[in-house]
């Protein structure tokens, strides 16, 4: 998070929503206020930003293609597109933004949709990881800088990150030597942890909120919610649906502790994930 108190909104807004978003984020969330998309978009880079929340009405000229190369730069950080009221051309707005990477709308035309805001902001990802990756840090005990580093990212990154290609990038290290040390000590693969992991977020974030099994599919980078459905019938032979309604996040954490990290707690205590001299 990016303060220890709340999280920090970059946001474009008109003047009316201003005031209105303010009294919903109020002790939940805090927002810095900018004119433009652009100028939104600097903040980010200038301090820690947990999240971009954008108007639908002042997504115009040049913002839609600034969101997109945002989204390919800064994929942790989530967009949230806010509709505030009906104006003709909404749904051909909505598909432009959708293009761009936006993945999360929120309807507040009604209360519902305000109530929904404050959930949506009011839980940053940075949140919902350290509830997973505490656990497994407690559990673990003392491990080498290279384990930790290969946790803490697997752990942040797990909702955008859909491939183990990607993760290894991320640490600096090959694929393939990152599989086969994962294969050489006995422990499960890197793809294995990735997946169970992501799992964790998806139970989480349906804990968490009112969320659709859209906006959970969308959150975890999934193509589609049929696509995030075909993934959770491989993997467990179930629905998003009964997913949902029979896997609570504490049942999914546990079940990732007992199968991923306990068992193997002896070999994390010497195992070096990453390059030689990076632990």
């Amino acid at each position: 998070m990016s303060s220890s108190q709340t999280p920090t909104i970059a946001a474009v807004l008109d003047p009316v929503e201003r005031s209105r978003v303010d009294a919903v984020g109020s002790g939940c969330f805090s927002l810095v206020h900018r004119e433009s998309v652009r100028d939104a978009l600097r903040v980010v880079r200038e301090r820690p930003v947990d999240a971009v929340l954008v108007s639908l009405h002042r997504c115009v000229g040049e913002a839609p293609a600034l969101l997109e190369q945002f989204s390919r730069s800064f994929p942790s950080v989530p967009m949230v597109a806010l509709v505030t009221r009906r104006e003709p051309g909404d749904a051909e707005a909505l598909l432009r933004l959708g293009a761009t990477g936006v993945r999360q709308v929120v309807d507040a035309t009604d209360a519902a949709g305000w109530r929904r805001l404050r959930e949506v902001l009011g839980a940053p990802p940075a949140e919902r990881a350290q509830a997973i990756l505490s656990p497994v840090m407690a559990a673990l005990g003392p491990i080498s800088s290279g384990s930790r580093r290969f946790w803490e990212e697997l752990v942040r990154t797990a909702p955008e990150t859909t491939t183990v290609r990607r993760l290894a990038k991320a640490l600096s290290i090959t694929p393939s030597t990152f599989v086969s040390r994962f294969v050489r000590t006995g422990l499960p693969s890197p793809k294995d942890h990735l997946v169970a992991v992501r799992l964790c977020h998806a139970a989480k974030l349906f804990d968490d909120g009112d969320l659709t099994i859209a906006d959970v599919a969308y959150r975890l980078d999934y193509a589609s919610p049929q696509s995030f459905g075909r993934h959770l019938r491989v993997v467990l032979g179930i629905t998003p649906s009964e997913f949902r309604s029979r896997f609570p996040f504490c049942a999914v954490l546990q079940r990732f502790l007992d199968q991923f990290v306990t068992p193997y707690r002896p070999t994390w205590q010497t195992f070096r994930p990453l390059a030689p001299g990076r632990g």
